[in-house]
């Protein structure tokens, strides 16, 4: 990692995006070893994010848009 890798996570850190969107965008960028790693570590997220990736607009079955 680098200073510049560490003054990104401070602006999206103080952007406040959710954790779980975090760990989402942390696996559409990862590579394979760390793509393991975060499956590993949260393998309902990935799971998550693979169904909503393959699902048409990212809705899963019987979810609708309220906003």
């Amino acid at each position: 990692m680098s200073f510049y890798d560490y003054k990104v996570s401070q602006e999206i850190a103080l952007r406040g995006e959710p954790f779980y969107a975090l760990i989402m965008a942390a696996a559409r960028k990862a590579d394979t070893e760390n793509m393991a790693l975060l499956e590993a570590c949260w393998p309902f997220i990935v799971a998550d994010l693979r169904a909503r990736y393959n699902a048409p607009g990212g809705l899963l079955p019987g979810e609708v848009v309220t906003s």
